[in-house]
Order: C-alpha cells, then structure tokens, then sequence
C-alpha cells in the first residue's frame, strides 16, 4: 500500500514537470501593430523655419548733416510718394568748394544714369510681360484644345505673375534711382550763406507703410543716418535659409507649403529665387553650418494679409511628388545587412521580405520591389519580432 503511494506521487509529480514543461516551450503568440501597403500620392518636402520680408523696403536717410526734428509718423502709418516724412535743420550751412562741387556734380551724372538704366529695366520688364501675356494666350487654346497638358498651362500663369512682379520691382528701381538724383541735386543746389540756409525737406521716395522709425526724438544726426524704413506690407516674400545640401535639391518656381503661420490654412507659394553665395552660421548646439537663402513667392498675396514684416512661419517646400505611389511606413523598416526588409504577416506568422525603396518622407517610403498592394507588414517590430513567430495583430491597432 505504502508503495503503490508513493508511486501514485511520483507519477503526479513527473505529470506536473512534464506540463510545465510543455507550456515553457509552448510557442507564444506576439501581440504586434500592423499597417496595410497601399498606393496614394507622396509629397517628398524639405522642411525649415522661414520669415516674412517686405520686399521692397527703401531707408529714408538724411540727405545733410542738422538737426532733425521730431517725427511724428508712427510705426503702421501710410505715407504718398512726396510727402514730408522728416524736417532737418542744419546747424551750419555746408561749402562746396570746387572738389566737392566736382564730386557733387559727379553724383548728380552718376544719379542720371542710375535714372536711364533702371527706366531701361522698366522697358525690358513691360516686354517680358507682354510676351508672357501672348504665350499663356496661346497656352490656353492649346490647353482648350487638348494640345498642350494643364500643367504646362500652369507654368505659362505662373510666368505672367512672375513678369507682373518683375514689372512692379522695375517700377520701385526706377522711383529709388529718381529719389537717388533728387538728393544728388539738392546736394549741389544747397545754399552757401547761413541766411539763405533753412529746413531741409526729406519726403517719402515711394507709396508705402512705415515699418520702422529709426530715429523719434530730435537729435543731431550726420549725413546719412537712417531715419525710417518704408515699404508696402502687401508686397510680402518669405526667406528660408536651407542647409547647402538641402538648397541644391531646390529648383526656382518649386512648390511650396506656409503652414504654422497663426491660422490652419495652408498657404501656397512659389520658389522665386535662390541665392547663388551661402554664408556660415552657427546651429543652436553650437556647430558651424552652410546655409543659402531661398525667397518663396506667396501665390495669393491677399491671403497673406494677416502677416507683417519679420513674422515667423514654417515652410516645406517640395522636392518630389508624386499621385500614385505604392508606400509603405517607414516605422515599419528596418536594415538587413545592405538591404531594406520588413515583416509581413502570412497565415498568423511573421515572415521576413527584403525590399527596394525609392523617395521616402519621415513618415512614408515608396516601395520600388519586394511589396504588393493590401499586404499587412508590422510597425515598430521588436526584438521579440523574427522569422515564423506566431504573431496577431493588437486590439488597438
């Protein structure tokens, strides 16, 4: 009896190693995140902080050394081409012997042909306006006509903008060049004697806004010494300065995206130019940078009329982009040797498949080989993830 016992034990006991046994080398079942493969478009950008820039701002500066008296104007005030914008007094009358009245008279020459060259630009610019008026007419039949794709059509609206915009800057060069010879003859024309001397008049050599008064109370200030800054808020650009690497993926009249800027809707722009000089400067964690400006067009200016001067906006600005891409997300990659891979899910199990990938975002990544559309790959695989795992998806994936 004592023994039949003790076997009885033994046998309960070996059976319970032997369960415990079978449930350790059981094989378990991961719990994973997946993601179906499927086609859409794909948007490959480079993203940077930009700002707002008027693009024609003009300094108002003191033509004669004096006193200037106390400007009134405000910062946001509007100002018409000719009006008195400051008064100087100056202290002494200047005399112009026969080298300054040479140097003066040079100037004025010098300001006359400064005059010609921009009014020449001015010719040029209407020109170019009205041959982009043609081709975008001729654009549009052949659009109408099925001749010509829409998106060429786009680009021939674009260069009428882009000309219209050229146009007004000619028109802003010529005013500076006439305000230019202005100052030059007022410089020659100066009385000699202190009794003829009196307030020197500085007027506003464009239509515009004051963005900034640079001097309010009255002081003494030399010659030269930037009083105000005007320009047309309207008239808005926005500069980004990109990384060297980044710049040379960038081409002029790419689009681009303004987001961030204080209201949800995204505003379109357009490339206009990229600086041909870059210049150093130092990141936040102190290491030395090559950057380049890039200065992006607003395609709606009137959209933009919320924004000011020197205002802070995020920009991506797209490299490449495409509407049918098959794509895969990048959290689901990972290397395989000199290889792309990721798991896919086959039958409950976790099956490696190496892969070829073409542009990719940070969230994105288009796959060139190795995927189908509708096949479920796992995202975030863990250590835990290998080949023929039995695997099944999350209740909150």
């Amino acid at each position: 009896m004592l023994r039949m016992l003790v076997d009885r034990r033994v046998l309960f006991a070996l059976a319970c190693a032997g369960g415990l046994l079978a449930m350790a080398l059981w094989p378990q079942t991961l719990e994973i995140d997946v993601a179906t493969v499927s086609r859409g478009a794909l948007v490959v950008t480079v993203d940077e902080e930009g700002r707002t820039r008027v693009r024609d701002r003009f300094v108002v500066s003191a033509p004669v050394s004096g006193r200037v008296l106390r400007i009134e104007l405000e910062p946001g005030d509007t100002v018409k081409r000719g009006d008195v914008v400051a008064r100087i007094r100056p202290e002494t009358p200047p005399l112009l012997d026969v080298r300054a009245r040479a140097e003066a008279e040079a100037a004025v020459e010098s300001a006359e042909a400064a005059l010609g060259r921009a009014r020449a630009e001015e010719q040029r610019a209407r020109a170019a306006e009205a041959q982009a008026e043609r081709e975008v007419e001729r654009s549009r039949r052949l659009v109408a006509g099925g001749a010509l794709p829409a998106q060429e059509g786009d680009t021939r609206e674009d260069e009428v903008r882009f000309a219209k915009e050229a146009v007004k800057a000619a028109l802003f060069s010529v005013q500076v060049a006439f305000s230019e010879l202005e100052r030059a003859q007022a410089r020659l024309m100066l009385p000699s004697s202190p009794a003829s001397m009196g307030t020197v008049m500085v007027s506003a050599p464009a239509d515009g806004v004051v963005l900034r008064r640079l001097r309010e109370s009255e002081s003494v200030v030399p010659a030269g010494e930037p009083l105000l800054e005007l320009g047309d808020p309207r008239q808005l650009e926005i500069v980004v300065d990109l990384l060297t690497a980044d710049a040379v993926r960038v081409e002029a009249g790419a689009r681009a995206m303004i987001e961030q800027w204080g209201q949800d809707a995204v505003l379109d722009a357009r490339v206009r130019r990229i600086e041909p000089a870059g210049f150093t400067k130092l990141s936040a964690l102190g290491v030395e940078e090559q950057r380049v400006n890039v200065m992006l067009q607003p395609s709606d200016p009137a959209a933009c009329a919320a924004l000011g001067d020197a205002y802070r906006v995020d920009v991506r600005i797209v490299i490449w982009e495409a509407q049918d891409v098959l794509k895969v997300p990048t959290s689901a990659l990972f290397r395989a040797g000199e290889q792309w891979a990721v798991y896919v899910v086959r039958d409950g199990r976790a099956r490696r498949a190496l892969i070829e990938i073409g542009h990719q975002t940070s969230r994105e990544a288009e796959v060139t080989m190795g995927l189908s559309e509708g096949t479920q790959v796992i995202v975030h695989p863990g250590d835990m993830v290998r080949e023929g795992v039995r695997v099944r998806e999350s209740a909150g994936s």
